[in-house]
C-alpha cells in the first residue's frame, strides 16, 4: 500500500529569515548539522503563538484538518526545543507548500495571474507585455480604477439574465433560473 499523497499547505508569506544560529564561546567547536524547519512549521508556530490563534482557526488558514496542524504544530515546537537544547541552528526551508499570492488581471489579453514575490510591484502582463493590469481580490472580483467590474459575464439568450463568470466553468454549464435555457458568455466591452 503506498503512503497518502500529502496536500500542499497554504503559507500566506514565506519567513522574513532563512533561520536562526545560537552563538556562545564553545558553539563553533560542536560542528553539529543544522535543525531544517520546514516552511509549513514555521507557519503553525507564527499562527499559534505570534498571531494567537487556537488550532481550529489555524488550521483553517492552512487548508488542512485539525489533527494534521496539531501534527505539524507539535512537530515545529520539538525542532525547536532540540535547537535550543543542543546548541543547533535553525535552518527555515521547504515543505510541501504554496504560498498565498495576490492575483492580477490584463485588460488587454484578459488573462489572469498571480505574484508570488510580494516584494516585486508588477508593472506589467508577463502574457502580453499590456501595462493594462489590475488587481483582483477574490471576494471582489477584478476592479479597474472606476471601481468598475472588468470581470465576464454569462448571460442568458431567452430573457438577458446575468451572472458573474465563474472562471474556470464554462457558462453553458450554468441554467438560467429564471427561463430555464442554458447561459452563454458576454464579454463586458473595455
Amino acid at each position: 500500500m503506498s503512503p497518502r499523497i500529502k496536500k500542499p499547505r497554504k503559507v500566506v508569506n514565506p519567513p522574513p529569515i532563512k533561520g536562526f544560529k545560537p552563538y556562545g564561546p564553545d558553539l563553533d567547536k560542536a560542528g553539529k548539522e543544522p535543525v531544517l524547519m520546514h516552511f509549513e512549521e514555521y507557519e503553525a508556530l507564527r499562527l499559534c503563538d505570534y498571531d494567537m490563534y487556537n488550532h481550529h482557526q489555524a488550521s483553517a488558514a492552512m487548508g488542512v484538518s485539525r489533527p494534521t496542524f496539531t501534527r505539524i504544530y507539535a512537530s515545529a515546537r520539538q525542532k525547536v526545543a532540540k535547537a535550543f537544547a543542543e546548541g543547533r541552528q535553525i535552518s527555515i526551508d521547504g515543505g510541501k507548500v504554496y504560498f498565498d499570492s495576490d492575483w492580477y488581471s490584463c485588460k488587454s489579453c484578459k488573462c489572469y495571474f498571480n505574484n508570488p514575490q510580494k516584494d516585486v510591484q508588477i508593472t506589467q502582463c508577463p502574457l502580453c507585455g499590456s501595462d493594462k493590469v489590475l488587481s483582483c481580490d477574490v471576494e471582489t472580483d477584478c476592479l479597474d480604477a472606476e471601481n468598475e467590474r472588468c470581470a465576464d459575464f454569462c448571460v442568458c439568450v431567452g430573457c438577458g439574465y446575468e451572472v458573474l463568470h465563474n472562471h474556470g466553468k464554462p457558462c453553458n454549464h450554468y441554467v438560467c433560473p429564471q427561463c430555464g435555457k442554458r447561459m452563454t458568455r458576454k464579454q463586458k466591452s473595455n
